[in-house]
């Protein structure tokens, strides 16, 4: 038994309803596809080239999805905190290998969907439709079109800046490399601008 396991569901459940309202009958059907799982710093909730099976929420930690060039090089694609949704879309919604992978950057514990059988509650259920839709409108349309545009018009301080705002905790839990990764400059580029920025 998960110690706060009724208050990490009534977590996800407000969650759930930021994006839209759903009937009592609607959540039941949720709350019989929830599974709790632990992960330890360091695990994995997906590997880059396994195909994604579960939808998850953070009920406590920090992740981070990286992938890896041909060359070595790794880049930090997002971070997840508390009450975010990690997954890869593109593996759920093809059934094909991830090209990213999911890290624990602190031991964390999530909610465990299965997508096929949340899939077939889409079919049935139209409030958990309108949850899906605009869940894929606001974080993987809106909020990924802003990235790659920032991607381009900002420069890293910017950037930098735009982080902060976003994750406002994310630097006292995440060594800096981990955040010049996803700025795509080094660590000690983030430095001076942090130094810079301390300046003024």
């Amino acid at each position: 038994m998960i110690s706060h396991q009724e208050e990490y569901i009534s977590c996800f459940k407000k969650s759930f309803e930021s994006y839209h309202p759903v009937s009592d009958s609607s959540w039941k059907s949720i709350e019989q596809l929830i599974r709790f799982k632990k992960v330890a710093k360091g695990g994995f909730l997906l590997h880059a080239g396994q195909v994604a099976r579960n939808i998850h929420f953070v009920c406590k930690g920090l992740f981070r999805a990286f992938y890896t060039d041909i060359e070595g090089n790794v880049y930090n694609k997002i971070f997840f905190l508390e009450n975010d949704y990690p997954a890869s879309t593109v593996s759920l919604l093809l059934s094909a290998p991830s090209v990213f992978s999911i890290e624990a950057l602190e031991e964390g514990l999530v909610i465990n969907l299965d997508f096929q059988k949340y899939r077939q509650l889409i079919d049935k259920h139209d409030d958990i439709k309108n949850f899906y839709i605009s869940y894929i409108e606001k974080n993987w349309i809106i909020e990924k079109e802003q990235r790659e545009i920032a991607l381009v018009t900002q420069n890293a301080t910017e950037r930098y800046l735009s982080l902060q705002k976003k994750y406002p905790s994310l630097e006292k839990r995440v060594p800096q490399f981990h955040i010049a990764s996803h700025l795509g400059i080094t660590p000690t580029q983030l430095s001076r601008i942090r130094k810079d920025l301390a300046t003024k």
